[in-house]
């Protein structure tokens, strides 16, 4: 009888023991999904209290925040930044959008699966901008879209685009990558001609990194290889 209780008590905490470790693995498992908005112009400290505004946002996901931005090259245009600290935007707000039980590398295969769909040379202020991207992310996640307000401007665009002046129909959120598919001499050639050519007409450098935008803040989120069976 004795040796039989000591069995059970032996057993039951055995199961005790499993059952706190995948507690502890649950919980680091869970994350909170963020929206980070920021503002590109101070204009949004009037427009914003009447439901517009230009923003820019990322989404937050285990401690680090992803957004999307253009370059000219076809490669990845997804990169990551610290929270709320993304360069050459004022920071405004964070909105929760809900908890998400996902390990960190399988976020991490996420993510990497989504940048072939989010290339740099594909990013288009109205159609397919940031916003568009922090969306997608948060409805594959959480099952939520981002507030309406935060990507009105695109939808206001997308049906009356001849309306928007010049300088908001470019592209404004233009980050350089880290790496391309072309070769070493094109990247030299292409990053010269960007940074220090002195016959920029103003075309050209309404594709120029913001001056507050330094390329070591941002890291690119490189693709995922597919392999061939």
């Amino acid at each position: 009888m004795g040796t039989k209780s000591n069995s059970n008590s032996t057993s039951q905490s055995s199961n005790n023991k499993n059952n706190n470790a995948n507690k502890g693995n649950n919980n680091t498992n869970n994350t909170l999904v963020v929206l980070n908005v920021y503002d590109l112009t101070p204009l949004n400290n009037y427009l914003y209290w009447f439901g517009f505004g230009i923003f820019h946002s990322g989404i937050e996901v285990h401690g680090k925040e992803y957004g999307y931005g253009a370059h000219d090259f076809p490669a990845s245009g997804v990169f990551e930044v610290e929270p709320r600290k993304c360069p050459g935007f004022t920071y405004r707000c964070s909105i929760n959008l809900g908890q998400v039980n996902v390990p960190r590398s399988e976020f991490r295969t996420f993510i990497e699966k989504i940048v072939s769909e989010y290339h740099g040379d594909t990013y288009h202020l109205i159609y397919k901008n940031c916003n568009h991207f922090t969306n997608d992310v948060s409805c594959r996640l959480t099952g939520k879209r981002i507030p309406g307000w935060v990507n009105r401007l695109a939808k206001i665009g997308s049906l009356c685009s001849c309306l928007l002046p010049d300088t908001l129909q470019v592209t404004t959120v233009k980050q350089l990558p880290e790496y391309h598919q072309c070769s070493e001499d094109e990247v030299t050639e292409s990053l010269s001609s960007a940074t220090t050519s002195p016959e920029l007409g103003d075309e050209q450098e309404k594709y120029l990194l913001s001056p507050l935008a330094r390329t070591d803040d941002i890291s690119f989120v490189k693709e995922k290889e597919t392999q061939v069976k």
